[in-house]
């Protein structure tokens, strides 16, 4: 395959992710997505129905039952001529950490809001992510079926909390039951809105002219037809340069569970949404495109397929041309790594995968040598900057309830702190006697207690902890705090790292004034 052929098929591909505050319909407008481009037959179901092809992002047992997103699910379908690789991640506040390493594999993101409730904190904490990785945003508004918020006090919470310029392409009629559509400002037509069950089907598209869209005689029409003057008058157009510079923000309105204004938004991803660009190596500078294959592992996922307990290295392919077979390089130890065994993934589903391009993402199974962070390469060395881990704020011990169980504790224990499930924390006298788990939110430990027990069939009893705080140290420092009471030094999993725990937040502070030679570094993740 040539040079031309890789840039070519590089420049098809759409890589994006999904974020929202939970309950704002990420998953459901997902699902849409995988319906309008006919990826799916129906939408929001979890087995095959009637020979047709169904699917739902949520694949895990604990999502299910729950009504939440606890992992990132990647999903490849075509759609206009174009490859596009959709990756949902957690809406949860207490997964910020796995969102993180899947915006690290993504071109861009569609932001969905909450057409009554706007801006959320969860929403702010991942816009500050995006912002760091300086990614394109597009942003839906999403449930105008129910009673929402004027939507131009939602575009100025937009400019004021998180400084993006909104620009509307689509913009509502009306609100709740009294919702009758969108008015397409590009197209200048206006969008009839018609339900559909609970949006199991695509959504029919009946469009008017605005003179006919006038004869339905309703005052939201004359007061949508207001806020589009305006918006005309302060030239609140999309304007693609400051999308891809990341100050402005092309917004979208509609309904994910009825499936209408879905396809709208499609269709910008292919229209707006950049291809695959060079991705900077640990030195800053771009790797071309059409050099040599090269991918970054971004998420580790096992008993993604119950039956067989496996283990799925997700890596996203950054340059050249890959092919199921070849041998490429892990960068971090320089040891081979044949690729026999690729797939591409649909939400639990997987499929053998032979070859792939810039942008797309390929799931490695039974990958036991790869790890988060780690980068791969044919032909020329390069090495991608790995994955920061973030600061845990909670802590606990965990014991094993059945002694008898103790190695398939052991086991479930490294394959999900290999995933980052928790951070593990050991005392390195003691080792997983004395093992203290630290995560973001209390929701992980409850997480990891369930698949210890589900998946392992090895139950746990979380026992809680004294500690309050985290530091990385060092080996010298680490001398000096054994001697100091409420303090215990333990060695982090995956990196390594030496940290001090300490049982007061308060003696963390006197210390820090009293002995500040003393290396106590934060943990929080380095975002820029």
């Amino acid at each position: 395959m040539t040079n031309q052929d890789v840039l070519g098929e590089a420049a098809r591909r759409r890589t994006f992710a999904i974020i929202s505050h939970p309950d704002a319909g990420k998953t459901t407008l997902t699902e849409k997505f995988l319906l309008n481009a006919g990826a799916v037959v129906t939408a929001g179901s979890v087995k095959a129905k009637a020979g047709g092809r169904s699917a739902t992002s949520d694949w895990m047992e604990l999502e299910q039952t729950r009504g939440i997103s606890i992992t990132s699910a990647a999903m490849q379908f075509d759609y206009r001529g174009h490859v596009c690789n959709l990756l949902d991640t957690p809406g949860h506040k207490d997964f910020s950490e796995d969102t993180y390493r899947v915006l690290a594999a993504v071109d861009a993101v569609v932001m969905v809001l909450d057409a009554a409730k706007g801006i959320e904190p969860q929403t702010l904490k991942l816009f500050e992510v995006c912002r760091a990785r300086n990614l394109p945003v597009l942003t839906f508004l999403n449930k105008f079926d129910r009673p929402s918020r004027d939507p131009l006090e939602l575009l100025d919470e937009i400019e004021t909390q998180i400084d993006l310029r909104p620009t509307p392409v689509t913009w509502p009629v009306g609100d709740g039951e009294d919702f009758l559509g969108v008015i397409d400002r590009r197209r200048q037509v206006f969008s009839k809105f018609t339900r559909t069950a609970r949006g199991a089907t695509m959504a029919p598209e009946e469009l008017l002219t605005f003179d006919q869209a006038a004869t339905l005689g309703s005052s939201a029409w004359k007061r949508a037809l207001d806020g589009v003057e305006l918006l005309d008058a302060v030239g609140a157009d999309v304007d693609l340069d400051s999308f891809l510079a990341g100050t402005s923000t092309p917004v979208f309105a509609g309904s994910a569970l009825t499936d209408f204004g879905v396809r709208h938004l499609l269709d910008a991803v292919i229209e707006l949404v950049p291809a695959p660009p060079p991705r900077p190596d640990v030195d800053g500078v771009g790797r071309p495109i059409d050099a040599g294959c090269s991918a970054f592992v971004f998420k580790v996922q096992a008993n993604m397929d119950k039956s067989h307990r496996d283990r799925l290295a997700f890596a996203r392919i950054c340059s050249g041309h890959f092919e199921r077979g070849m041998t490429m390089t892990i960068a971090r130890t320089g040891r081979p790594f044949a690729t026999k065994y690729a797939s591409t993934v649909f939400g639990a589903e997987r499929s053998t995968v032979e070859e792939a391009f810039p942008g797309d993402v390929v799931g490695f199974v039974n990958a036991t040598d790869l790890r988060i962070g780690d980068t791969l390469f044919d032909g020329r060395p390069v090495a991608f900057p790995g994955l920061p881990s973030f600061a845990p704020e909670l802590f606990t011990g965990a014991r094993v309830l059945d002694t008898g169980r103790s190695k398939q504790f052991k086991r479930g224990l490294e394959v999900l702190e290999e995933e980052g499930v928790v951070q593990v924390l050991r005392d390195p006298d003691m080792g997983d006697a004395g093992l203290v788990l630290a995560a973001v939110g209390q929701l992980q430990f409850e997480v990891f207690a369930h698949r210890l027990e589900s998946e392992f069939h090895a139950p746990i009893e979380l026992t809680g902890s004294p500690y309050q705080a985290i530091r990385a140290t060092d080996a010298a420092s680490a001398e000096r705090l054994r001697l100091i009471g409420g303090i215990r030094i333990m060695r982090r999993g995956g990196d390594g790292a030496t940290v001090a725990l300490f049982e007061n937040k308060y003696r963390l502070q006197r210390l820090l004034a009293d002995e500040p030679e003393l290396t106590l570094v934060p943990l929080t993740a380095d975002l820029a």
